[in-house]
């Protein structure tokens, strides 16, 4: 039994009609799910369940991805297996939540390729993201220079590639996982890639815009000395006419 994961082929899809296969609890497996279940820092989507040509429906409360099964814990007795339901997630959070990872990434493509620094860690929120560097400066003057370089890279208008290379390929790309950790699974045989054609190219997981202008711009809110050689910085997403 395997979920079919649509977000990881097409993250602009919001809307999936699937089948029941699995039930535990107040949990359901699908066949296939629009919806991402979180992780690598990246808030689960939020959404309802509906059944009976939409006559009954429930909240999906929590998300839980284990193995290659994605369960949907909802917020009341699901119905029976082999049920046809139809999964729609809030698209509104869902697209934040793909500007905000893709701004990520510029951050972090644009620190590695002007300083040559590692994440440290991340994580997103419904307002602002934050992203830890093994950094050890991190002057007013740099600040503002990294804003400016990221905000300058969504204004290029950047496309953005997602695909999947098996393991032994995708881990001969130099510099693939910027992590200080390295947080891919020993045993995964392919991994997914997502590049920012001309500036950027990582493993990840993720769901994420189709071209760098629709980040809109970021602005570097806050600063946080997290010990010698690591350093925070969160920045928030900012909407432009």
């Amino acid at each position: 039994m395997k979920t079919k994961l649509i977000y990881h082929t097409n993250s602009f899809t919001y809307e999936c009609t699937a089948r029941i296969v699995a039930i535990e609890g107040d949990e359901v497996a699908l066949d296939a799910t629009v919806f991402y279940p979180g992780g690598g820092g990246q808030m689960a989507d939020r959404g309802m369940i509906s059944w009976d040509n939409q006559q009954e429906q429930a909240s999906v409360i929590a998300l839980n991805k284990r193995g290659d099964i994605v369960w949907h814990t909802l917020d009341c007795l699901p119905p029976s297996i082999g049920t046809e339901v139809v999964g729609t997630i809030d698209w509104d959070f869902r697209y934040q939540m793909m500007r905000t990872h893709t701004a990520l990434h510029l951050l972090c493509g644009i620190i590695w390729k002007e300083f040559g620094v590692q994440v440290t860690g991340g994580q997103m929120y419904p307002d602002r993201a934050r992203m830890d560097f093994a950094m050890e400066n991190l002057d007013r003057e740099r600040i503002a220079y990294i804003e400016q370089k990221v905000n300058e890279a969504i204004e290029a208008d950047y496309p953005l590639r997602v695909y999947t290379l098996p393991r032994e390929k995708a881990f001969a790309i130099p510099d693939l996982v910027r992590t200080k950790i390295n947080l891919l699974p020993p045993g995964i045989e392919e991994v997914r890639i997502v590049e920012i054609v001309g500036l950027d190219l990582q493993a990840d997981g993720g769901t994420h815009v189709n071209h760098t202008s629709e980040v809109g711009g970021i602005r570097i809110t806050k600063t946080e000395n997290k010990g010698r050689i690591n350093k925070r910085l969160e920045i928030m997403l900012i909407d432009r006419e």
